[in-house]
């Protein structure tokens, strides 16, 4: 084996990283299409918000009226005894209906309103949280397998210099320990392709539980997708979360909800009333007729209705109070991914258009050397393993930066790796 073909074809190997051939594969708009429709946290979330928008109309309605037949008899307890007879024996009908004091069905629907507002902002929470958890398995899917394409190319390289290592071994021209470090070197890459074997079944796992597919459900072979630039500012970020963020959004509108609690709350110190009417057939004498207001007295207000509305301020400073930390926490998580996006996009950088060329260089040159016999074999080896670790960074690197992006998808509502 001549020397010269092994080092023409280690070159080519190092080719820049990030810019593999496009190859078909699974696409990721059909598999968040397929997740928005059969994911069972999303339709759980979307009945709930169906449920909850059912509830305004029935607190604003007034309470069922109430209808009482009886009877009052004379002489013996059978119906209609002493009927026409006795001016007391009579067999009718009452009819009641509660009011509430006015204002507190209308403040009853507007709460119940903003509680279905909270639950459609948590069905779009629930929405982003699933689509951002598809992604994040989808690209670590892509990276085991631009991982592995890499380390079985390398696998493949390694083994020629291997051959090219017992070859010069056996003329007498190498020392058998190079022999034994290249079948290392490869046996470690064999033990790394099991490890990302691993990781790509766990993310298969993961898509198929996120689609509510069958388990063992084949996934395919995601598509070769080079990721995309982040142009939006930090600012920006802040910007649409504030207005975007389902979680945001939904602890405002449970404030809303609060501030018409304590009002309502207030309007119980305020009687409600019941109007009764009832018409009852006396036989042969003239028929009767009653009616009559009923009227709750809150007499027991420094125990009940006080305690009520104190309840309800409580629980509108909670509501404030847990505004502010869900806003403090979004901040914080946003920029978090925002910096670690930014960083592993200028390492990816720094990998791809001066580490890796450089490495490269230092690879060709001590295969060069090599072949001359002014460098030894392990020189040309580490250069090898070396820029193949540069090579694997630049892969981790580009799976942070698509992780943070869909992180930050799920904070702000934007769309950043399309």
């Amino acid at each position: 084996m001549r020397l010269p073909l092994i080092l023409v074809l280690a070159i080519q190997a190092y080719s820049a990283p990030g810019q593999p051939a496009p190859e078909p594969g699974v696409n990721l708009a059909d598999l968040v299409s397929e997740a928005m429709r059969n994911n069972p946290e999303i339709v759980g979330a979307q009945k709930s918000y169906e449920a909850a928008r059912q509830r305004p109309t029935q607190e604003a309605t007034l309470p069922d009226p109430m209808i009482s037949l009886g009877y009052t008899s004379v002489g013996n307890p059978l119906p209609g005894a002493g009927l026409g007879a006795e001016p007391m024996s009579n067999i009718g009908m009452m009819v009641s209906q509660e009011l509430p004091y006015p204002g507190k069905l209308k403040l009853k629907g507007e709460i119940a309103s903003k509680e279905a507002e909270a639950a459609f902002q948590q069905y779009q929470a629930v929405q982003l949280g699933v689509v951002s958890r598809l992604k994040q398995a989808y690209f670590r899917l892509q990276y085991t397998w631009a991982a592995s394409n890499l380390l079985v190319h390398n696998r493949e390289l390694l083994n020629k210099l291997a051959r090219v290592a017992e070859a010069r071994y056996s003329v007498g021209k190498a020392a058998q320990q190079d022999v034994f470090k290249a079948q290392t070197q490869v046996s470690i890459l064999e033990t790394r392709l099991v490890k990302l074997d691993q990781e790509r079944n766990s993310s298969e796992a993961e898509i198929s539980s996120i689609l509510n597919r069958r388990p063992g459900t084949p996934i395919g072979r995601p598509g070769t997708v080079r990721p995309a630039k982040l142009t939006a500012t930090i600012a920006e970020l802040f910007a649409a979360a504030q207005e975007n963020s389902p979680v945001l959004r939904r602890e405002q509108k449970m404030v809303e909800r609060s501030s018409l609690s304590v009002n309502l709350a207030r309007k119980q110190y305020y009687p409600d009333v019941t109007l009764s009417g009832g018409y009852f057939n006396a036989g042969s004498m003239p028929p009767m007729y009653q009616f009559q207001a009923s009227v709750n007295v809150p007499i027991y207000f420094w125990r009940k209705q006080r305690a009520g509305v104190n309840e309800q301020v409580d629980l509108l400073s909670q509501a404030k109070r847990n505004y502010e930390a869900t806003g403090q926490a979004l901040h914080y998580r946003i920029k978090d991914d925002y910096t670690l996006a930014e960083a592993s996009s200028k390492l990816m950088t720094l990998y791809e258009r001066t580490v890796v060329p450089q490495g490269n260089l230092a690879l060709e040159s001590s295969l060069s050397t090599y072949e001359t016999g002014m460098v030894d074999f392990l020189s040309v080896l580490t250069n090898f393993t070396t820029i193949l670790d540069y090579e694997m960074n630049y892969y981790d690197e580009a799976l942070s930066y698509q992780l943070a992006l869909s992180r930050l998808e799920e904070l702000t509502g934007l769309r950043l790796t399309d």
